[in-house]
C-alpha cells in the first residue's frame, strides 16, 4: 500500500498545491482561462503526440477493446441519466447533466499523468484510444440530450455539423490523429523540433494537476446536493466495474489495457461536466459539487483502485 500511495501522493500534492495558493492569493478566476488554454491546446497534445508516434503499428488494432469502453461508460451515464429521470424525478436536462456527472471522468487533465505513472509508457495507447472514443460518444449525446431538453429542435444538419466539428478540431483528437499517422508513416520531428515538444510534453501533467486544485478553490461548495449521495459512488466505483466487466468479457486485452481503462473510469467528475451545465444553464451549482466532492473522494477511492491492481486482485 506504501509504494501505491508514493504513487499517487505528488499527483494529488499538485492539486493541493493549486488549491491552497488559489485560496491564499484570492486571484479572479477568469486567470485561468490562459492557463487551461496552455494546457489544452499547447501542453497535453505533445504529450499524446508522444505516446502514440512511438508506438508500434500493431498496437492501435484493437476495435473491441475501445468498442467495450466506450459502450460500459454509455451504459453508466444512461444508467444515472434513468436514475435521475424516473427515480428522482429530474427534468430531462437536469438528468442529462446527472448522466454525465455519474460517466464523465477527468480523463483529460488526470488520466494521462496518473496512468503513465501507474503503468508507464504502456499506458499511452489505451489512455489515448479510451479518451478519443468516449469524448466522441460525449460530443455526440450533449448537445442532442441537452438541446433537445431545453425544448429546442435544431435541424439534423445543423447537429451533425455541430458535431463534427467538437470532434475533429478538438486539439486532444487532432494530437492522437497525427500520432497515430507518425506511428504508420515512420515520421520524426526534426531535433529541435522533438525538444520543443519534449518540453511542452513535460509541463502538462504538473499544470493539469494544478489547475484542478485552482478550479476547485476558485468554485466552492455553497452545498452538498443530495444526488451526490448516489452520483459519487457510481462515478468512483460503479464505472470502473462496469468497465471491468466489458472490457474482462468482450476483448482479449493485456492487464496494462484493462488497468489504464478502469483506471480512467475511476477518475472524478470531468470539469467540462460544469462546462456544460453552465453552456446550457442548468444543474450549474450541484454540476460544481459533484466535480468537487468526487475530486476530493477519488484521492481515496484511486488510491484503492491502484492498491487493488498492484496486488492483482482485478
Amino acid at each position: 500500500m506504501l509504494d501505491v500511495v508514493a504513487l499517487v501522493l505528488p499527483l494529488f500534492s499538485l492539486i493541493l498545491i493549486g488549491y491552497v495558493l488559489a485560496r491564499l492569493m484570492r486571484l479572479p478566476i477568469e486567470g485561468l482561462a490562459w492557463l487551461n488554454a496552455f494546457i489544452v491546446w499547447v501542453a497535453l497534445p505533445p504529450l499524446f503526440f508522444n505516446l502514440l508516434s512511438t508506438t508500434p503499428v500493431e498496437e492501435f488494432d484493437n476495435g473491441a477493446f475501445f468498442g467495450s469502453t466506450t459502450a460500459a461508460t454509455f451504459v453508466v451515464l444512461a444508467g444515472a441519466y434513468c436514475v435521475a429521470r424516473f427515480m428522482g424525478k429530474s427534468d430531462s436536462r437536469s438528468a442529462t447533466v446527472q448522466g454525465f456527472s455519474g460517466g464523465y471522468g477527468n480523463i483529460g487533465y488526470l488520466g494521462p499523468p496518473l496512468a503513465l505513472a501507474a503503468f508507464g509508457p504502456a499506458a499511452g495507447v489505451p489512455v489515448a484510444l479510451v479518451f478519443c472514443f468516449d469524448n466522441i460518444m460525449h460530443f455526440t449525446l450533449a448537445p442532442v440530450m441537452l438541446a433537445r431538453g431545453n425544448g429546442q429542435k435544431p435541424s439534423t444538419v445543423t447537429l451533425i455539423a455541430g458535431i463534427v466539428k467538437r470532434v475533429f478540431t478538438h486539439p486532444f483528437i487532432i494530437a492522437t490523429l497525427v500520432g497515430v499517422a507518425a506511428a504508420f508513416t515512420g515520421f520524426r520531428p526534426a531535433a529541435p523540433a522533438q525538444q520543443v515538444i519534449d518540453m511542452l510534453a513535460n509541463a502538462a501533467a504538473p499544470c493539469a494537476l494544478f489547475s484542478m486544485g485552482v478550479t476547485a478553490a476558485l468554485r466552492p461548495l455553497k452545498r452538498i446536493p443530495v444526488e451526490l449521495v448516489w452520483l459519487v459512488p457510481v462515478k468512483l466505483v460503479v464505472h470502473p466495474l462496469v468497465v471491468w466487466l466489458f472490457v474482462s468479457q468482450f476483448s482479449d486485452v493485456e492487464k496494462v489495457w484493462l488497468h489504464s481503462a478502469m483506471l480512467l473510469a475511476a477518475l472524478p467528475t470531468a470539469t467540462n461536466v460544469f462546462v456544460l451545465a453552465q453552456q446550457y444553464q442548468v444543474w450549474e451549482q450541484r454540476a460544481t459539487s459533484a466535480v468537487v466532492v468526487s475530486t476530493l473522494a477519488s484521492i481515496v477511492t484511486v488510491t484503492l483502485w491502484l492498491y487493488a491492481m498492484r496486488v492483482s486482485w482485478i
